[in-house]
């Protein structure tokens, strides 16, 4: 069995979380809620869960307060967290530059057993939970542009600066990480995603396969189709459709 508490300040959601679980994840089992942030931190110590479903508003802080009282209390969060929100647009970004689940209220139950999955995986693998220090590194500089990026791999989670990433190739389901002075990442999600995270950081998709770092792009090569050169050594094609808007770039560098 793999224990579990919640925190939420809504009576009714919590019961409704229990059901879900009692249906869809009859592994999990729940040892102990709280409603509060001081009555969610004493749960944790006390419990010691391996998984904590948390509500990031309650009646007396937030759910980062939580988190953050357990970091400084014991060294460091060992515990997979997964936030249950309404649509917070920061937050959400927050968690996803973290490799960290959420589940959006109501919850949908197809949505509860994947990260259910990626629980299991999560403690198969046993991670270092180092992806939580970045989330409160981030929610506590309150800033847009996140410098770091964690993804979970087959063995564990990883963080990298996102200026050390020079481009990211589609693989089907997958995406594989091209970083400086590193050996290539796998890692589960779609290109689209990465595409969705990056863009704001300097990555430009140049074609359906290929999102690069435009600070790593070496040269443009017009001929035999078009394709660029990155800093790796790599030659990628560009779609046609991608060609004008990589002129634009290029001409305000």
């Amino acid at each position: 069995m793999i224990t579990a508490i919640i925190i939420d300040d809504d009576i009714n959601l919590r019961n409704g979380m229990k059901g879900l679980l009692k249906l869809y994840a009859q592994e999990i089992h729940i040892i102990g809620e709280a409603d509060s942030v001081k009555s969610g931190v004493a749960e944790m110590l006390i419990k010691n869960p391996q998984v904590v479903f948390l509500d990031i508003q309650l009646t007396d802080g937030t759910g980062f307060d939580i988190l953050e009282h357990i970091s400084k209390t014991e060294g460091k969060v060992n515990a997979n967290v997964v936030f249950i929100t309404a649509h917070e647009k920061y937050a959400i970004k927050a968690f996803r530059f973290s490799a960290l689940d959420f589940l959006l209220k109501p919850v949908d139950p197809d949505e509860l057993q994947e990260v259910i999955t990626k629980i299991k995986n999560n403690l198969e693998s046993k991670q270092s939970f180092s992806n939580i220090d970045l989330l409160l590194e981030n929610i506590s500089k309150k800033v847009d542009t996140f410098k770091r990026i964690a993804l979970s791999t087959s063995d564990g989670i990883h963080l990298y600066e996102i200026g050390n990433i020079i481009r990211c190739e589609s693989q089907d389901n997958y995406t594989k990480f091209h970083i400086k002075d590193q050996p290539p990442v796998l890692i589960s999600k779609t290109l689209k995603e990465y595409d969705e995270l990056l863009s704001e950081h300097g990555f430009e998709r140049i074609h359906q396969s290929h999102l690069i770092n435009i600070a790593y792009l070496k040269a443009y090569i017009r001929s035999d189709g078009g394709y660029v050169v990155m800093q790796d050594g790599s030659n990628l094609p560009i779609s046609q459709r991608k060609k004008e808007r990589l002129k634009e770039i290029l001409n305000t560098i």
